[in-house]
């Protein structure tokens, strides 16, 4: 890794994109604040960039970009195609794998036709059969909008005729809306990174005790009582073999740099990948900064890490806007 000495140089000048316009924008502040920090301290030449309020144009001058938006038009694949035809190398998966990533059913769809194992889901709309779908996932049963993060819109339903409900609420945050069948045994998450030595690895389980009904929105990011088990309680044989799954399903969508890819666990020990995350959260809430700290990898390493694979992506980039017009 590069002397802090040499950052300034080697990285060049750095935007760290946070805030936009998305649901998830109060999340996005606190991810690029606690990055920003952490590359001011490695004597990296970084600096504030909210897409919100300052036009694109202004990343002109800068080599390359860390993304800390979450959720539509940061993480969408939107963003990153603007920085494609900029040239701009940036942190993160490109425009297809985040894309696709942000679109929990067309993940899944991808992972059923490489038979990578999914909680059984319908697509629902307007003109459903609401009640045929209750009978056929059981109760209770998750609903969620296909095309957001940080669980919003997201309904348990335990009560017997309450998905048109829950699909409304869904629907009022995409058009798109998934019910899940119910994996009751635990959630847990599998961070992934990538460096230009090794490609990509997976970093240790994190299993997530909410108290809340399910790993929500406030759960997340407000309440201090959701616990974070590290080691996961997994044995070595089975959290070997999801961390290998996991890199096949973070690797199917195309994903590259650094995510997340998340299961749940059945009472009989089965799992179950639910979807994958291409710019988690940076908080200290966070999982993939836990995940790394229990591989030895401290915050400013990991931000570090992250940016560092910008380095190889330069060329591609610059290649890529080379052939365009």
């Amino acid at each position: 890794m590069v002397s802090m000495h040499n950052r300034m140089d080697y990285f060049g000048k750095v935007a760290v994109l946070f805030g936009g316009k998305s649901a998830e924008r109060e999340v996005s502040i606190k991810s690029g604040n606690a990055v920003l920090a952490a590359l001011l301290r490695q004597g990296v030449d970084a600096h504030a960039f909210d897409p919100a309020k300052q036009a694109l144009s202004e990343l002109k001058g800068f080599d390359r970009v860390f993304n800390a938006l979450h959720g539509r038009y940061g993480e969408d694949g939107t963003i990153q195609g603007a920085l494609e035809i900029m040239g701009l190398p940036y942190t993160g998966s490109g425009v297809m794998a985040s894309s696709v990533g942000m679109d929990k059913w067309r993940t899944k769809l991808l992972w059923c036709a490489l038979n990578i194992k999914t909680p059984e889901f319908e697509m629902i709309e307007a003109q459903s059969d609401f009640t045929t779908i209750e009978k056929k996932l059981g109760l209770p049963l998750f609903v969620k909008p296909a095309n957001e993060g940080s669980s919003i819109g997201i309904t348990k339903v335990k009560q017997k005729d309450g998905l048109k409900a829950a699909y409304l609420l869904a629907a009022e945050a995409d058009p798109l809306v998934i019910a899940e069948k119910f994996v009751g045994g635990g959630e847990y998450t599998v961070g992934i990174l990538e460096d230009k030595q090794n490609g990509l690895s997976a970093l240790p389980i994190v299993r997530i005790v909410p108290k809340n009904e399910f790993y929500d929105y406030e759960a997340k990011y407000l309440r201090d009582d959701t616990e974070y088990l590290c080691p996961c309680g997994l044995s070595a044989e089975k959290e070997t073999q999801i961390q290998q799954e996991a890199l096949q399903a973070f690797r199917a969508v195309g994903c590259r740099g650094w995510g997340r890819v998340d299961f749940l666990m059945d009472e009989q020990g089965n799992h179950y990948f639910l979807e994958v995350n291409t710019s988690p959260g940076m908080t200290d809430h966070s999982l993939v900064p836990m995940a790394a700290k229990a591989a030895g990898i401290g915050f400013d390493e990991l931000v570090i890490k992250i940016l560092e694979i910008t380095m190889s992506a330069k060329i591609e980039a610059k290649v890529e806007v080379g052939h365009v017009g």
